[in-house]
């Protein structure tokens, strides 16, 4: 194939992520990795500023987790119950290659939606509010991934952005008083940060970590693969 052929479907494919991008987060979705930066890390550079909060490497990691929580769960609140309640759903079951494919682009737009907003915050907070060390990205990402995952199997689950929303608000809720807000690590949690630990030997803390991550991602994977199940169920969420 010539160049121009290949071209020509990365931008296809662009074009697709693009509109999959306005299906979950509207027309503006460009907008949100520019306002969550804003709204979420001037208000603290301020704070930083004033001398009231002190932010440092190793809460990094939880300063951003939150944000893009918040994100995640919004764009997969939209990911198969926006076509739930738009009543577009028989048309999603026609597209050639099955529903999957459906919930997979929209699954992938709205995962770099949530890495702009954390390339973004990531750039803001390393220059204007402290350096880190850069695994706490990848830590903050698993979040923003994981919160997009339950939040999708819920409000499939419940065929309903609101009941899922509410089940996936109180999940967080939980996990960051379980945490004590980003003080206390457990191994089993998204929040979990090692860079907080003191007082942990190297070997014992790479283990922790790995097994951490690892287990997020393999949760991960299994709320997807049930939503996908559910979101297969034609019949069940065609009824009502």
């Amino acid at each position: 194939m010539s160049l121009a052929s290949h071209l020509s479907k990365v931008l296809q494919g662009i074009e697709v992520l693009r509109f999959a991008a306005i299906a979950v987060a509207g027309h503006k979705f460009w907008l949100i990795p520019i306002v969550v930066p804003i709204v979420w890390l001037l208000p603290q550079t301020g704070m930083e500023i004033l001398n009231w909060v002190t932010i440092r490497d190793e809460g990094v990691a939880f300063r951003l987790a939150i944000p893009l929580a918040v994100v995640g769960l919004f764009l997969g609140l939209r990911i198969i119950a926006s076509e739930i309640n738009a009543r577009t759903l028989e048309i999603v079951y026609t597209v050639p290659g099955g529903a999957e494919k459906v919930w997979w682009v929209k699954i992938l737009a709205s995962l770099m939606i949530l890495l702009l907003t954390e390339a973004i915050m990531a750039v803001y907070t390393w220059f204007l509010i402290t350096p880190y060390n850069l695994e706490s990205l990848y830590g903050a990402l698993q979040v923003g991934v994981f919160y997009m995952s339950v939040a999708m199997g819920f409000s499939a689950l419940f065929r309903s952005e609101v009941a899922g929303a509410i089940v996936a608000v109180v999940a967080l809720g939980f996990n960051i008083v379980l945490t004590e807000f980003g003080r206390q690590q457990l191994w089993f949690t998204p929040f979990y940060n090692p860079h907080a630990i003191d007082n942990e030997g190297l070997r014992a803390l790479i283990a922790e970590s790995l097994r951490n991550r690892i287990f997020m991602a393999l949760v991960i994977l299994m709320i997807f693969s049930l939503a996908f199940l559910r979101g297969n169920r034609r019949e069940k969420l065609l009824s009502g």
